[in-house]
């Protein structure tokens, strides 16, 4: 079955069987990884996480599928990537669909196109499983989930400050809501909070955001964009919400690249499109191969599973985004 963000959310605990979130909303992917993953350890379900790399891959997701631990009772695979099963693997997914009692596949991709959608791999697990789009694309929808995130922390807005918020952020729903939470501790007082609150605590306060390091890194200024991260770095930017940047600008880069006339399709803003596909001529196709394995060590690394430095690799993936890598 189809299912929005919100059905999903009500959905989650529970679940098994094979799901897709898919879309561009970083916000909306964290919330329901967070909610599975939560669910998962409250019921001592035990959780692997694999990078797809080749469609090689696939073979060992379903491996592992049926290869439980002495000490698990059920299994939650979390699979990342865009590479789809193909015609042999497909066999095994479905062969999981219609033999799994006790396990999840959880497969989490970027947006993808309408004939994506027609797949034979989407239409399987349309049909046994749970699809969902990562998507908001009405104001209401948008201004809907970061009431959720603001009623988390506290928080009450009034209509015009709702907008002030998305146009602000270019209705990047994770940057607002770590504007909401920026918010929470300058005005801790229970208040309906205005469009003036939003002006003269956020935007007078913020000399740089995660937006001018996008900038910073796809016009390949490494200086610039060291000297941004550090100042979000002092200011308390969450770590999280640096790396979704980073990782969201090296999968729009690597998107481009597979589709260089789909841009605005891609999502990426027509008057920005320049941006990208200078900073492509940059790269060499074996290069975006390194980049799956760099996030996936920098995640590691903020949740401290790893014994690599946060921001001495954060600084790897800036220079490497920059077209200029600091270590080779």
């Amino acid at each position: 079955m189809k299912i929005d963000y919100f059905q999903a959310l009500k959905k989650v605990n529970g679940s098994l069987g094979a799901w897709i979130l898919h879309g561009q909303e970083p916000l909306l992917e964290q919330n329901l990884l967070d909610q599975f993953r939560t669910y998962w350890q409250s019921n001592d379900v035990e959780r692997q996480r694999y990078d797809l790399q080749s469609v090689s891959d696939w073979k060992t997701i379903f491996q592992a599928l049926n290869s439980l631990s002495l000490f698990s009772q059920s299994l939650a695979i979390e699979v990342h990537g865009n590479i789809k099963p193909d015609a042999q693997h497909l066999k095994l997914l479905k062969q999981f669909i219609q033999t799994n009692e006790l396990n999840t596949l959880l497969i989490v991709m970027p947006k993808q196109d309408s004939q994506s959608m027609k797949s034979a791999f989407f239409q399987t697990v349309e049909a046994n499983g749970t699809v969902v789009a990562l998507s908001a694309p009405y104001d209401k929808d948008k201004q809907r989930i970061l009431d959720l995130e603001a009623q988390k922390i506290g928080l009450q807005l009034a209509p015009s400050a709702w907008q002030w918020l998305l146009d602000h952020h270019e209705h990047n729903l994770l940057a607002a809501k770590n504007s909401l939470l920026r918010l929470s501790d300058l005005i801790p007082e229970q208040k309906t909070i205005q469009a003036e609150d939003l002006i003269s605590h956020l935007q007078d306060q913020s000399r740089y955001s995660t937006y001018d390091l996008s900038d910073a890194l796809l016009a390949g200024d490494l200086a610039h964009a060291v000297k941004i991260y550090q100042y979000l770095i002092a200011t308390g930017e969450p770590m999280s919400l640096i790396l979704w940047t980073l990782s969201k600008e090296m999968r729009l880069l690597m998107q481009l690249f597979e589709q260089p006339h789909q841009a605005t399709q891609l999502g990426i803003w027509r008057n920005k499109v320049g941006l990208y596909q200078n900073a492509l001529k940059r790269f060499q196709p074996q290069q975006f191969l390194q980049w799956p394995q760099l996030l996936l060590q920098m995640d590691l690394a903020i949740k401290g599973y790893s014994h690599q430095h946060a921001e001495l690799l954060m600084i790897q993936i800036i220079g490497e985004l920059c077209g200029k890598p600091i270590l080779k």
